[in-house]
């Protein structure tokens, strides 16, 4: 039977527990709330399929910011998800114990370095590399991804070594005992089984990468327009509502609320099934 002390303790966490997630309903009740009547007045085909933005003359559409968010977080996947998972295919089954224990809280803590200061790097040197190699202003769209492509690798190199650490030790012995190879095992069997943990590691990286604002103002250009190749500037969701927030008024301030819905809905999509991949894992 439990004593008075483990049940105030219990309790105390499923109150704090019940705080965060009512502290997230009253945010999104909040979004909701500043957002929906400008989508109802503009109409939400409108506002989501126009690429005309100019709040003063009242013409509001995103099109040309969700394809620069979509664009800028596909090339981010694409450089960001093979470089994560093969390096922690190699941190979790070539590297000895000892120094995976170091290289791993390592890789981590390029998590808690600040957006601004990738953003800082990425214009320093990465745009003025792009602009003299590859032609083009050097803030794109490619320097985005590039840039968002290196933040989300601690997210996806983490949730997948623990995904592959998880399968236990008696389906390698067993591939082994059959004749297969190392990377023959690790490939048809290591990573199969951990399949549902990594692609909820990409799905998250996928949410940062959709998410993040400072380090993409810094290097993306900015642009309201449809970008046509990786080499234009591009305007995202997050870096719109954060440019623009500052001396939005009226209908304006609204759209940028607006433009926020849109965003939530897209990231709350994306944590269902990230939650659904683990559940299933």
């Amino acid at each position: 039977m439990k004593n008075t002390k483990e049940v105030v303790i219990e309790k105390s966490l499923f109150l704090i527990a019940l705080s965060a997630i009512f502290m997230l309903f009253l945010i999104a009740i909040f979004i909701f709330k500043e957002g929906t009547p400008l989508i109802f007045k503009v109409g939400f085909k409108n506002f989501v399929t126009s690429s005309k933005w100019f709040p003063l003359e009242g013409q509001f559409g995103i099109f040309s910011m969700i394809l620069g968010t979509l664009w800028i977080t596909a090339g981010a996947l694409i450089i960001g998800v093979p470089l994560g998972l093969s390096c922690a295919i190699f941190l979790s089954e070539f590297v000895p114990r000892r120094i995976m224990a170091i290289l791993k809280p390592t890789i981590e803590l390029l998590a808690g370095i600040p957006s601004v200061v990738y953003g800082f790097i990425g214009m320093v040197v990465l745009v003025p590399l792009i602009r003299e190699n590859l032609g083009g202003p050097g803030l794109s769209i490619l320097a985005g991804s590039i840039i968002l492509g290196i933040m989300i690798l601690p997210t996806i190199i983490s949730i997948s070594i623990d995904a592959i650490q998880a399968v236990p030790r008696s389906y390698r012995e067993g591939s082994l005992a059959m004749g297969a190879t190392k990377w023959q095992t690790i490939h048809m069997v290591v990573l199969k089984a951990a399949r549902s943990g990594i692609v909820a590691s990409i799905i998250l990286g996928m949410g940062r990468a959709i998410g993040e604002t400072m380090a993409v103002i810094m290097v993306a250009g900015n642009a309201v327009k449809i970008p046509r190749s990786i080499l234009d500037p591009a305007r995202t969701l997050t870096t719109n509502i954060a440019l623009e927030m500052g001396f939005a008024a009226g209908d304006h301030r609204q759209a940028l609320f607006a433009t926020g819905v849109v965003l939530f809905i897209i990231i709350m999509i994306l944590n269902i099934i990230a939650n659904y991949a683990v559940r299933k894992r």
